[in-house]
């Protein structure tokens, strides 16, 4: 048996749908929405005086973080955490930290020190010339 469909019963099935789609419409698939843009390839990031050995810099606007896990050893990860999507904050006692749920990663290689991250960050890929860090 159908029941006819009420003014109230339509207006939370379209509003439902539309914040859904709303919702949905900057999400890469996995959960996480990111609006904002990363770095353009060629951007400077830092020089290298500005990445501390055993430690690192984290670039919010490019969701870039950049480390020197050694002395002219330089890395760059994502900095959206792999958990649920929060930008990590900061680089401390040798691992990349997400404010959000607690999740640690090595600055050597962006692998999971403490969870509830379920991977490691991603790798980015930068040019190193001189002083200058760069996205590759």
């Amino acid at each position: 048996m159908t029941h006819p469909s009420t003014r109230r019963t339509v207006i939370l099935t379209t509003g439902a749908s539309a914040l859904l789609a709303a919702c949905s419409q900057y999400s890469d698939g996995n959960g996480s929405s990111d609006t904002s843009p990363k770095a353009s390839s060629g951007q400077q990031l830092a020089t290298t005086g500005d990445i501390p050995v055993g430690g690192g810099t984290v670039f919010k606007d490019q969701k870039v973080v950049v480390t020197q896990p050694a002395k002219g050893d330089f890395k760059a990860f994502s900095a959206v955490c792999t958990h649920q999507g929060c930008l990590v904050d900061k680089v401390a006692s040798g691992t990349i930290d997400c404010p959000c749920h607690g999740s640690k990663f090595s600055v050597e290689n962006g692998a999971v020190k403490a969870g509830p991250a379920p991977r490691p960050l991603p790798a980015e890929k930068i040019t190193v010339q001189g002083n200058s860090i760069r996205l590759a």
